[in-house]
């Protein structure tokens, strides 16, 4: 007959199943079924019960009967102490379990929160090298651009000597019947001065796609090499300004004194053109600071920004009138200084 299930060994494995690790979240080690609690109740308990015991052997001499009722109420007299001193007992038992839940609850938010920001840390770290290799792009394309520039304004500025080495002899020669190619260079087209009314349209930018005025205006002030530097960064600023929701058209800052800016013009800084900040509106403040913070692209843009409008208007302010100077003010690129001139501190 083969033996029963019941009579096969167990294996080493099988002899007891193991414990699901919990970790953190494990509840803590069963305490002793007795503690100080349990004690002190049972030591008042019996001091009770002996007081009580005292007191009937004090009154044994009388023998006066009791009725039922006096039995019953001497009855609850001793359980009824005894009855609170246990549920006093029961409840500080229990408020120290609570206690001690509640620590292990602590602890268990205080590890999670302390992964969270070692797996945030962890991340920016990850992110740094992309973002340095980002800007180190950056900045060699913008080497790249005023490696050009340079070599452009060194030939715009070539001495016509120069440019006469740099020709062919064949090409200089005074044949009629030998065809000579145009110099462009020799002959720089002149580009007439852009006036003052265009300047301040210009900075203003047009007011949509079918504003055609506007854009001849635009077209014509980006032939000007000064206004043409001034614009381009301003479009910059603008359009990094509406990725945080903030547009010109929706600031309303306060209309500053022509002598103000006049002041500014010829190196006033601080408190004495504190007025020029005339933007008061506390979200685009907020956005604009906390980007200056965190987004080392948008500074470069608003510090690259703030020297050209700087100079512009110092070399604008000389032969504009006060009016010139108040319709200045009131355009987008105007509150784009006002804004970020708060931000930067440069009224402080």
């Amino acid at each position: 007959m083969p033996p029963s299930n019941t009579d096969t060994p167990r294996t080493p494995q099988q002899a007891a199943p193991t414990a699901l690790d919990l970790g953190l979240y494990a509840g803590g080690e069963a305490g002793p079924k007795i503690t100080g609690i349990e004690i002190v109740a049972i030591a008042v308990s019996v001091l009770w019960i002996l007081a009580v015991v005292l007191i009937g052997f004090g009154r044994s001499g009388n023998d006066t009967p009791q009725s039922g009722l006096g039995t019953l109420v001497s009855v609850l007299a001793v359980i009824v102490p005894l009855a609170l001193i246990w549920v006093a007992a029961m409840a500080a038992r229990t408020a120290r379990a609570l206690r001690q839940e509640a620590a292990r609850l602590q602890a268990s938010i205080d590890a999670m929160r302390a992964a969270y920001v070692e797996q945030q840390q962890r991340q920016s770290m990850e992110m740094k090298p992309e973002l340095a290799q980002k800007l180190d792009d950056l900045m060699a394309k913008q080497a790249a651009a005023e490696t050009q520039l340079a070599t452009f304004t060194t030939l715009r500025t070539a001495e016509p000597a120069d440019l006469r080495a740099a020709v062919p002899p064949s090409a200089l020669s005074d044949d009629p019947a030998q065809p000579q190619p145009a110099l462009a260079l020799l002959q720089p087209a002149e580009v007439e001065p852009i006036s003052v009314a265009d300047f301040i349209k210009a900075l203003d930018f047009p007011e949509n796609e079918h504003d055609k005025e506007g854009f001849r205006t635009l077209r014509r002030a980006l032939e000007d090499r000064a206004t043409e530097r001034l614009i381009r960064a301003s479009q910059d600023v603008l359009t990094l300004l509406s990725q945080d929701g903030i547009y010109m058209d929706d600031l309303r800052p306060d209309r500053s004194r022509p002598e103000v800016w006049r002041r500014f013009a010829t190196g006033e800084r601080g408190r004495p053109i504190a007025a020029l900040g005339g933007i008061h509106d506390r979200s685009s403040l907020v956005l604009a600071a906390g980007r200056m913070r965190k987004d080392p692209v948008f500074r470069d843009a608003v510090h690259h920004f703030l020297r050209h409008f700087d100079r512009t208007f110092m070399e604008f302010e000389k032969n504009a009138s006060d009016a010139e100077i108040a319709d200045l003010s009131d355009t987008r690129t105007a509150r784009a200084f006002m804004l970020l001139g708060r931000v930067t501190g440069t009224f402080d």
